[in-house]
């Protein structure tokens, strides 16, 4: 008998569990690396028709790792086969206390029986959760290797990569070709739409530092193959570290379910779906909580733009309807100092503001001055807001109050006659959309002239007044930096400059208080 032959039947995983790895792994002195170093180690596997693999794969688990984890879940998806009973009776067999297992009375799909499981982990309180395989797919002898590197704190999500050849080529280890050129093609569309540099993005086992789970918001990401690759996209997103390490490919029966072709569709779509909403071109619901619904327009001859330009340097700012204070963060890169207010919550966002005060815009106009200890302010911002109030009247009032003697107010208003308006109505219909001129939340609607109105009737001078062009990267969903839309936005102004009652998006005003300067 060979030396890991006699090895195998002295070595004990857990209890009455024998520990039997695959001979190509031999034993390798994995103790520092399976240190837990005082965490709560979870690892989650996910089980489907398992019943001839599940047992070889709680074998493969080295003795170290089952020392340091705290809890192994088999989490059965509803298997037709006796994969939870086999599991439930390895349990008790066995002795092995460490192992739970759950059955889902109905199929979750791929994603939601992960999510089942990360919901688990983290009611539970652990820290660290490795995501394995029931079907013997990825290697349980390297596990010490996925979860080191977040118990160090090297990493918040470690990822096996077939790619990385340290065992072996893909094709040898059983991938299929088609499948080989088909994960490639993705990761490399991947990394390029996604600005990441990872080897794969299909391998299914990982493992997580919980808390970088906890900022997730699971309730609409997918059920289905390519939940792996919306975690991938919310880890990015919120700037987590990533790490990859070498796994060794084995391909089963389980991916002769999965369809290829529907597979790479969805992961396409799921990254072109994220693409929208950061741009706030379109919520998609797996990704919500990435939507601005006001997002900073970068566009020349946008808002934000003349605002940035009447705003200018080392001013002091008061952003009345800052929302999460996204434009407050531009305005600070040219060192002002602004203080905002609007009806949300405060937030973490609300760091780029030097003071954020909670109030509702229609109701407490009279308690924003109190607020500001007397405070006086060289720009006054109310940029998408008087549309927005029954009583935009009280809201002037108060900015005029909060300005220096040489302040300014700083207006937006959205032009109601833009000729998509015009065609709308033409066409005989007026619908109401999320935001842009027809927002469903506008109270009031204006043109320039009633916009100047309103300002002249409440003690503002008129200073300046500027056009805006409609924004055409929201509406195609591209990039500012997209020569397409960049030479769009040229002729857009041209016409703008032109026929600006028609072709103006949002009225802009630089205004002063008419009494300050009033003559003798």
């Amino acid at each position: 008998m060979s030396e890991t032959s006699t090895a195998t039947v002295t070595t004990r995983a857990s209890a009455g569990l024998p520990y039997e790895p695959l001979p190509a792994f031999g034993f390798p002195d994995d103790a520092a690396l399976a240190d837990c170093q005082g965490k709560r180690i979870g690892i989650l596997i996910v089980a489907d028709n398992t019943l001839s693999t599940l047992a070889p794969v709680l074998k493969r688990i080295p003795p170290n790792v089952w020392q340091n984890i705290e809890e192994v879940v088999v989490f059965d998806n509803a298997s037709r086969d006796s994969t939870f009973e086999l599991a439930v009776g390895l349990k008790t067999v066995c002795d092995l206390p460490k192992l739970q297992v759950l059955k889902h009375p109905k199929k979750l799909g791929y994603g939601g029986n992960q999510k089942a499981g990360y919901r688990y982990f983290l009611e539970k309180g652990f820290e660290v959760v490795v995501l394995l395989h029931g079907d013997g797919q990825y290697a349980p002898e390297i596990l010490s290797r996925l979860f080191h590197p977040i118990v160090s704190g090297e990493a918040d999500a470690v990822f096996g990569s077939r790619m990385m050849k340290k065992y072996g080529h893909p094709l040898k280890g059983g991938m299929p070709l088609y499948k080989y050129i088909g994960n490639r093609i993705l990761t490399i569309f991947e990394n390029r739409a996604l600005g990441m540099c990872l080897s794969e993005f299909h391998s299914g086992y990982r493992a997580y530092n919980l808390n970088a789970l906890r900022e997730m918001d699971f309730s609409h990401m997918t059920n289905d193959f390519h939940f792996d690759t919306e975690i991938i996209i919310k880890l990015n997103h919120r700037h987590r570290r990533i790490k990859e390490i070498p796994i060794p490919t084995y391909y089963g029966t389980e991916l002769r379910y999965l369809k290829g072709l529907n597979y790479a569709l969805n992961v396409v779509r799921t990254v072109w779906h994220y693409k929208l909403t950061c741009r706030s071109v379109r919520c998609a619901p797996e990704f919500a909580e990435y939507f601005i619904h006001y997002p900073i327009k970068e566009m020349k001859h946008s808002s934000h733009d003349y605002a940035q330009r009447f705003v200018g340097s080392h001013q002091e700012v008061l952003d009345i309807g800052c929302g999460k204070g996204f434009f407050a963060a531009q305005l600070r890169k040219n060192a002002n100092r602004v203080v905002g207010v609007d009806s949300i919550p405060k937030s973490p966002e609300h760091e780029a503001l030097e003071q954020y005060i909670a109030a509702d815009l229609d109701v407490d106009q009279e308690r924003i001055l109190p607020r500001l200890n007397g405070r006086r302010f060289d720009r006054v911002l109310l940029l998408d807001v008087l549309e927005h109030l029954v009583h935009p009247e009280g809201l002037l009032a108060a900015a005029r109050a909060a300005l220096k003697d040489n302040g300014c107010l700083v207006v937006s208003l959205p032009n109601v006659v833009n000729i998509t308006v015009r065609l709308m109505l033409f066409l005989g219909r007026f619908d109401y959309a999320d935001r842009g001129i027809m927002d469903r939340t506008h109270l009031r609607f204006f043109t320039r002239d009633t916009a100047r109105r309103l300002l002249e009737e409440n003690g503002y001078e008129i200073l300046e007044e500027k056009m805006t062009v409609m924004p055409v990267e929201l509406i195609l969903g591209l990039s500012p930096r997209n020569l397409l839309i960049r030479a769009l936005n040229g002729f857009l102004a041209a016409l703008t400059a032109v026929l600006p009652g028609l072709f103006g998006y949002q009225i802009m005003f630089l205004a002063r208080n008419r009494q300050t300067f009033q003559q003798p």
